[in-house]
């Protein structure tokens, strides 16, 4: 699991992971942005909150479902975010999260060592799909922290270096622990 607020670099580093021949399970939030876009939808974080953390908790829970069962056991796979990323969004955003979400990520894992990529001032933007400003990235940083060790996950996080130097620190860690 790859994580942190937004535009830190995420996905930059996962495509670089990606090249290096490791499986990568997409982000599901900027997709499920996309597509209500271009649809008009109201699964949008500045539309219907609620329903946005619905379809993304759902989307999240079937992207881990349908990789456990092509990936079983055939070396690390990435995730780009993930259904706590979702529990994590309910909270900032003040939305109750349902007792069913709860249970599923208390006893649906991925692996104890989660890679956090903190805040990086000098390489964010924001875009169609990002529209949280620099103070909202930080604060999300800071409660995916407390959303990820209330859920008992060892944090690690990525240093603020470039994106071949940061994919080397991921992939040493994974092969020395």
């Amino acid at each position: 699991m790859i994580t942190g607020g937004p535009g830190v670099g995420k996905t930059t580093l996962l495509q670089e992971i990606q090249q290096r021949g490791f499986s990568v399970v997409p982000e599901v939030a900027r997709e499920l942005i996309q597509e209500q876009q271009a649809i008009d939808g109201d699964a949008l974080p500045w539309k219907d909150k609620s329903l946005y953390r619905d379809l993304m908790f759902e989307r999240s829970i079937e992207s881990f479902e349908k990789t456990m069962d092509t990936y079983p056991g055939n070396g690390p796979v990435f995730f780009d975010r993930g259904f706590l990323d979702t529990l994590c969004y309910a909270i900032i955003s003040g939305i109750r999260i349902e007792n069913s979400m709860k249970i599923m990520a208390e006893t649906w894992r991925y692996n104890e060592d989660v890679f956090i990529l903190p805040p990086w001032q000098e390489i964010y933007q924001t875009d169609e799909q990002r529209k949280q400003d620099w103070n909202e990235a930080v604060f999300t940083y800071n409660s995916m922290i407390q959303t990820y060790r209330g859920y008992e996950y060892n944090l690690v996080e990525v240093p603020k270096t470039s994106v071949l130097e940061r994919a080397d620190f991921v992939l040493d860690f994974i092969k020395n622990n």
